[in-house]
């Protein structure tokens, strides 16, 4: 029962990434599953709603019912309906795509976002992803209130990435990543050009509940209007929506478990 689920939920993850869908060859290859029990789970998962096939004896894809499933947990939370005055008025001030993101046990998710001026926070296409660690404004901005040795576990985990699919800047070593941390934690926030992808910049703050980070907010845009400059004329008022942001997630318990701490 037990390697019937972790193989399940193995499909699930290989196809969040695949949205032109995936055969059962590839699926079965990528896993390294017999060809039979991932035809047989792939049948579950599609009597159950979670995967459908594009055609005969073609590949499968996810339906939105997951998706849904996170949506719905989402709005008992009240994580969004809280949160969104203030990442309107960090959009509208900044001109730029806001995000939230929350601190969930050892993984830092996407659950929000507000474009720029035009407002009207909307769930981020990447909701339910886990945001890069190594390589993104927001995992800088939770791990630099992490120890050292805390940071690293953690990405070590969850690995570098390959070099390819982000930007130049993009730490592959150890001490280039320290370099990032100790930077950040010096100004209190996380800074990034061309690190995540080439011609973008973003800038994050963790959102403090008790002294532990539950969540970060963030701001990213192309690298011409987002400069250096800008970014540090920017942090007062991310500094400001993140340090309001995490009385009221005391006040309204607004994540159902505390983060890990530090090492």
């Amino acid at each position: 029962m037990a390697m019937a689920l972790d193989r399940g939920l193995a499909l699930i993850e290989r196809l969040i990434g695949q949205p032109e869908g995936a055969t059962l060859s590839a699926l079965r290859d990528d896993l390294v599953m017999p060809n039979g029990a991932c035809h047989r789970l792939l049948q579950l998962l599609v009597e159950r709603g979670y995967v459908r096939q594009l055609r005969p004896q073609g590949p499968y894809v996810l339906t939105a019912k997951i998706a849904s499933l996170g949506l719905a947990y989402l709005s008992t939370t009240g994580i969004v309906d809280i949160a969104e005055p203030l990442l309107e008025r960090l959009a509208h001030e900044s001109g730029e795509l806001v995000r939230l993101s929350i601190v969930d046990e050892d993984r830092l998710t996407w659950v929000a976002k507000v474009q720029g001026v035009r407002g009207g926070v909307r769930y981020d296409p990447d909701m339910g992803a886990d945001a890069r660690l190594s390589c993104t404004s927001s995992g800088h901005a939770w791990l630099l209130t992490l120890s050292d040795e805390r940071a690293l576990e953690l990405v070590t985990r969850q690995g570098f990435g390959a070099p390819k699919d982000y930007g130049p800047n993009a730490p592959t070593t150890v001490k280039a990543l320290l370099g990032f941390l100790h930077a950040a934690r010096v100004r209190g926030y996380a800074m990034i050009d061309e690190v995540f992808a080439p011609g973008m910049s973003a800038m994050a703050a963790p959102v403090l509940r008790k002294g532990k980070a539950t969540g970060v907010i963030s701001v990213a845009g192309p690298r011409t209007r987002l400069t250096s400059a800008r970014m540090h004329a920017l942090a007062p008022a991310l500094l400001a929506a993140a340090a309001e942001l995490g009385p009221m997630s005391d006040a309204a318990t607004l994540y159902g478990k505390p983060p890990l701490g530090k090492a």
